[in-house]
């Protein structure tokens, strides 16, 4: 694997698409956006009459507490005005005040948003023309942007796995591992999700902190979120390893969250940000997000990460609408039999002797491929699964 690591070594920078913010794309997508979750069915209709077109839906915006409500427009923030996102068309009911937050932050930040409303003095199909029309005109205009040097300094890689099995811990999740290493070691920026997969870890993970004040932080969220699904009547801790846990040969918690918590690597925590929010720092983050890897996944790309490694001993097809989810098989079975969904075959450390380090490298090489503008298989697949983390019930 010698001209491997070299290789991961050299590759520091890729060509991507850069922003009037300053931010760095490794996709050129233009999206509609429904405000309103009544809304959805019409924002794919739309999308589908404009070839290159991604619409990205929800059933949130209205009848939420302010808890849920302002959840979701931080999300929705984050999605419009993503790096990987040229232009946004916002669809909305009429003067709804998450669209106003939007287009004001676009004016700030020098993107391209724009709302059209289905309740307003035009007929439905004087609405759907005008979609029409705007995303034709942003797409030709998406295609005249050019591609610039970037380094690789600038990316935001989420981590991410779903369906843990007993190999999870052993081979995909410290390969991802391995690879956050490497990113962080060449000033890039991981962001480990998922809360609940740190429960009766934490104080491990609270002890790579980077100071007091950060590990507080991070044992408070996880309190937080054992507080709240108490409250709900649940306890995560005896509801943990899941059915699908056992069947993959997990028999405790610990287990699980061992092998979950391996994919931060062996850097020293930075910041703890809430779902949704973006790091102010460099170097490993932990984003408070859910274990349901659609809502947790949404959220790092809202966040502003521009891909996101899956790892996965179920072989789970979830995509996203703005981001590459690179997906890392943790054995060689789910990669024979998934493998139109699966990147990269974790399992080569059982059956072929590879190193950790050796899948770390491979995950790294296919990263920096990914941000110069290689597909994913969930990219080729068309998996574009999108919900937002709900904290309360509707109204």
């Amino acid at each position: 694997m010698l001209l491997n690591y070299r290789r991961c070594h050299e590759l520091r920078d890729f060509n991507g698409y850069r922003r009037e913010d300053g931010s760095i794309g490794v996709r050129n997508h233009v999206i509609i956006m429904n405000t309103s979750g009544e809304l959805s069915s019409l924002t794919k209709k739309i999308a589908s009459m404009v070839p290159g077109v991604i619409p990205v839906v929800h059933q949130g915006g209205n009848a939420q507490f302010t808890e849920d409500f302002n959840q979701t427009l931080q999300t929705l923030k984050g999605t419009a005005m993503h790096p990987n996102v040229s232009a946004t068309l916002l669809l909305d009911m009429g003067n709804e005040e998450v669209s106003r937050e939007i287009i004001k932050d676009s004016h700030k930040k020098g993107r391209v948003v724009h709302a059209l409303s289905v309740n307003s003095d035009k007929t439905m199909g004087e609405v759907i023309e005008g979609a029409k029309r705007w995303l034709e005109s942003a797409v030709l205009e998406s295609k005249k942007e050019p591609k610039v040097l970037a380094s690789v300094t600038e990316l935001i890689v989420g981590l991410e796995c779903g369906g843990s099995d007993s190999w999870s811990g052993i081979t995909a999740n410290p390969s991802i591992g391995s690879f956050s290493d490497m990113m962080v070691n060449r000033g890039g920026t991981s962001v480990l999700a998922e809360t609940t997969e740190a429960i009766g870890a934490e104080h491990i993970l609270a002890k790579q902190s980077i100071n007091k004040h950060v590990a507080n932080q991070f044992l408070s969220i996880v309190a937080r979120y054992e507080k709240r699904a108490k409250y709900s009547g649940e306890d995560v801790r005896s509801a943990n390893p899941s059915p699908g846990n056992i069947a993959g040969g997990l028999t405790t918690l610990e287990e699980k969250s061992l092998g979950c918590i391996k994919k931060g690597g062996s850097t020293p925590l930075m910041e703890v940000v809430e779902y949704a929010h973006q790091p102010s720092k460099k170097g490993f983050v932990f984003m408070d997000t859910p274990g349901y890897d659609v809502e947790s996944v949404t959220g790092l790309a809202a966040g502003g990460a521009q891909i996101v490694l899956f790892s996965t001993g179920k072989g789970s097809p979830t995509g996203s609408p703005m981001v590459p989810v690179i997906k890392i098989g943790t054995n060689q079975k789910v990669y024979e039999n998934m493998s139109e969904h699966i990147d990269i075959n974790a399992g080569t450390i059982i059956t072929e002797n590879d190193t950790i380090n050796d899948i770390g490298c491979e995950i790294y090489q296919k990263v920096m491929s990914t941000a110069n503008g290689e597909k994913v298989s969930a990219e080729s697949q068309n998996h574009q699964e999108f919900a937002i983390w709900r904290l309360a019930e509707t109204i």
